[in-house]
């Protein structure tokens, strides 16, 4: 397993991360994701740490707790081998504080999670979005007490607009606070939205980006071709209006590359997506999910090997759309491009 730097910190994590989503499915939105049960999910742990992927990532709610209850069941014993990605903000219950990023809910947020999870800290505390009725003063003043108490290791965003992460940075830097050192953020070949002001703002700022669905939604699998739409069973068909959007054709182009990268470098095409994400700026890890061992073995074939720098701008070609102003009139001017 390859390890990064994660963003302007001196924590090091494996290049790929193992998310768990896929853990509990207790309701239709999750269990379109995966129904992994706690046996199933200690041997995926298992299997994660015989290859060196020793992060995991998780949530308070996915599946209401339970995926934090089923991690913690399998990674009992284990703990000093691994790290601990959590997340909070959004929420987990009916009450008037039960969501955003107050100090009153974070710190009952975290405890909740810790006994979940049967911990006594995790490596790294996500805000899983951003809450714009919290003053991020606010947020991150607690964020530097729960590190300064021992229950939280580092700090970081998720599903932040630019403005918004550069506004907490920025405060945390006003006040000698912990700042985030992870944004864990959205990007794939289908959908690069995060190079335009998220990659440019984590390079100049030390942010790494922690990538979720770098498969684009199940849509980059190889499965869904023209003529060949998602098939029931399918995230990809059973979750299809929700997620990010694009074009058939523009998607259709992207597989066509990816098959041809595939041929030529005897892997599959989730491994040449995968690998085409690792070898982009500000990347620390890109977090994968499988819902069986041999999901799981596949995309760990994503390490290890590299795309040539022809193959890169093939699929680059293939991937690249029409971004927002001002990026458009900034493509103009070749010493401003911070794409990478």
């Amino acid at each position: 397993m390859e390890f990064n730097r994660l963003g302007h910190s001196g924590l090091r994590i494996p290049a790929l991360s193992f998310g768990t989503a896929t853990f509990g499915g207790s309701n239709d939105f999750f269990k379109a994701w995966g129904s992994t049960d706690s046996g199933g999910a200690s041997r995926l742990v298992d299997v994660c740490l015989d290859h060196g992927v020793s992060m995991f990532d998780t949530a308070d709610v996915y599946s209401n707790g339970l995926a934090e209850e089923i991690l913690g069941a399998a990674i009992k014993g284990k703990r000093h081998r691994l790290l601990i990605s959590a997340k909070a903000t959004y929420p987990s219950g009916d009450g008037p504080n039960d969501f955003g990023s107050s100090r009153q809910h974070l710190v009952e947020a975290v405890d909740a999670s810790l006994r979940r999870l049967g911990v006594d800290h995790v490596d790294l505390l996500q805000m899983h979005g951003p809450d714009y009725n919290t003053p991020v003063e606010e947020t991150v003043a607690t964020l530097d007490g729960l590190v300064r108490s021992g229950k939280v290791r580092y700090v970081g965003a998720s599903n932040f607009p630019g403005w918004h992460l550069m506004k907490s940075l920025a405060a945390a830097d006003r006040h000698g606070h912990a700042r985030y050192v992870a944004h864990q953020a959205y990007y794939s070949l289908l959908n690069r939205d995060y190079e335009w002001e998220l990659l440019p703002l984590g390079r100049d700022q030390g942010v790494g980006a922690l990538v979720w669905s770098p498969l684009g939604w199940g849509k980059l699998t190889g499965k869904i071709r023209r003529g060949q739409p998602a098939q029931p069973g399918s995230r990809a068909h059973d979750i299809a209006g929700t997620g990010p959007r694009y074009e058939d054709e523009h998607l259709f182009r992207i597989v066509d590359a990816l098959d041809e990268v595939a041929r030529e470098t005897g892997k599959a095409i989730t491994q040449v997506a995968l690998n085409w994400l690792l070898r982009r700026p500000t990347v620390s890890s890109v977090i994968v999910g499988a819902r069986n061992e041999e999901q799981l073995v596949q995309n760990l074939g994503a390490v290890g090997w590299k795309l040539t720098a022809e193959q890169v701008e093939r699929l680059d070609a293939a991937s690249d759309a029409a971004p927002p102003y001002p990026i458009w009139q900034q493509r103009n001017f070749p010493m401003l491009d911070e794409r990478g």
